[in-house]
């Protein structure tokens, strides 16, 4: 990498900061801050639900998992769960989000159950999605580190790392403190553009560099079955087979896309039902494509790396030899072997990726759901002003996580995936709760939740089960549970019933 790279990069990050910076002169209520004032056009929040759904670690990940050994295409399994997902969404939870102005999907809750249960679900988002982005902040961060070292290499890496968790987290920071949230999407919409261009543009130069082309890579990836599809096997302990995706991808869509701040809060950025639809439909489409492009990727590198040729690759402790994990592969490509300018475009790509900053859907979920209730009846400068302080300290948290998680062993995308879907599987269980069993009342929808938390936490420690099941048992567990308590409590009031039931889509 050269000069041009670095000035790519940082021109790259200067300019994230000074556009939300802009952004903050429209930031005069929390409805702007948090909704953009419910004028933010359907394609732009589907390309933003792209750009949140792709973030660094698929960009990186994703082609480990192609390269690793032994892998493949089946990691496609579970998106096609992300797709049937988004159609129950459409159905079941997106005509309730407009019923009335909500800031947050957790409002629902309370609707529906009580304050306890909406407090419960928003505590269990912010601890969620604050380990997820910090992770996903290490990842970009070791990629700015590879891009020191490679102009000094005598630098120390953990050092570098370091500085660059802290170095991008306050650039997302800044940019989200002003911005708000319809800064966050429309340069979403833009990372999109970036980051899809840096993927063609490293294909090209790969299919280039390979020799034999596009046709020995090909031949590789059939002889080592990379291109491998489906595993009908039903066996709870493998990540990818096609019933943990189809099942579990499809509950782990339904949770992230239908009951998680992180996105619903871009639907309420729009100001009606169908359009949050179509952006959501979309995104899937979009989602899938380029899911196969970045597997692609990784049989590509494999093709350029030949790992297979050395004589300790069947024995190797790392599935990603000779790279100590997956998630290193194709930043060392990016670094060590782009041309100059296309290197510094593919890693400014990276951190288009990393700015899908959750922390103004945090404060959000922190302001309306955690604070208010404590104190009710203050003027809406005063929530705007906490808003503002609650986007620096959880700014701050993702950069401490980022740090403590520096040292973990296996794939980020794994790791991030799991959590969040160690967390989400109680909180998509309670909404199906109020949808479905109208007799529940707010108490056995609590030991619904927290039994499936223990129950949770006990398979993600002391079991093997793949955490593609965790969203599909986690909430199985919370419905199952609150039906066999509500026997021993009195029904949910008449007028509580039916703040979740599924209604029909209309254009008001």
């Amino acid at each position: 990498m050269k000069v041009l790279d670095l000035i790519i990069i940082f021109g790259y990050l200067i300019g994230i900061v000074v556009f939300g910076t802009w952004f903050g002169r429209k930031q005069k209520t929390t409805k702007d801050y948090f909704l953009g004032d419910r004028s933010v056009p359907w394609w732009a929040v589907a390309f933003s639900i792209v750009a949140t759904e792709t973030s660094t670690i698929t960009f990186i990940s994703v082609p480990g998992i192609a390269f690793a050994r032994g892998g493949n295409f089946q990691f496609l399994q579970l998106v096609f769960g992300y797709l049937l997902g988004r159609i129950v969404i459409s159905l079941l939870f997106i005509p309730s989000y407009f019923r009335g102005e909500l800031m947050t999907v957790y409002q629902l809750l309370d609707r529906r159950f009580g304050g306890k249960i909406k407090m419960l679900a928003a505590s269990l988002f912010v601890v969620m999605r604050n380990i997820a982005d910090g992770i996903r902040l290490l990842l970009t961060a070791i990629v700015l580190a590879a891009v020191y070292v490679s102009f000094q290499p005598t630098a120390n890496t953990e050092t570098i790392t370091i500085a660059s968790v802290v170095l991008i987290g306050l650039a997302m920071l800044v940019f989200t403190y002003f911005g708000g949230m319809e800064a966050v999407i429309w340069v979403e919409v833009i990372q999109l553009g970036i980051y899809i261009a840096g993927a063609v543009a490293a294909a090209v130069v790969l299919v280039s560099a390979i020799d034999g082309g596009l046709g020995a890579a090909n031949a590789l990836a059939a002889q080592y079955q990379k291109y491998s599809l489906f595993d009908f096997s039903l066996d709870f302990t493998k990540t990818y087979t096609f019933w943990s995706g189809l099942l579990g991808g499809c509950f782990l869509t339904m949770s992230t896309h239908g009951t998680d701040q992180y996105l619903v809060q871009r639907y309420l950025c729009t100001d009606r039902p169908r359009r949050a639809i179509i952006a959501l439909l979309t995104s899937g489409g979009i989602v899938l494509a380029q899911f196969i492009g970045f597997l692609f990727i990784g049989v590509l590198l494999f093709a350029f790396y030949h790992p297979f040729t050395d004589p300790g690759y069947a024995a190797a402790a790392s599935t990603a030899f000779p790279f100590s994990g997956g998630d290193r592969v194709f930043p060392d490509f990016i670094t060590q072997h782009l041309p100059t300018g296309l290197s510094g475009l593919v890693v400014a790509a990276i951190f288009a990726a990393a700015m899908s900053s959750s922390l103004n859907s945090i404060a959000a979920t922190a302001v309306n759901d955690l604070y208010k209730p404590f104190k009710p009846d203050r003027d809406d400068r005063h929530y705007l002003k906490v808003s503002h302080v609650l986007t620096l300290v959880w700014g701050v948290v993702q950069i401490a996580v980022a740090l403590l998680a520096r040292n973990m062993a296996g794939s980020a995308l794994s790791q991030a995936l799991s959590i969040a879907s160690l967390i989400n599987g109680p909180v998509l269980g309670v909404f199906l709760v109020g949808t479905f069993l109208r007799r529940v009342s707010q108490p056995p929808a609590l030991i619904g939740m927290l039994a499936s938390i223990c129950v949770m936490l006990y398979v993600f420690f002391e079991t093997k089960i793949a955490w593609t099941w965790y969203v599909l048992f986690g909430s199985l567990i919370t419905v199952i549970v609150a039906w066999l308590a509500s026997f021993a409590f009195s029904p949910a009031p008449a007028s509580m019933r039916d703040e979740l039931a599924p209604a029909a889509v209309t254009e008001d």
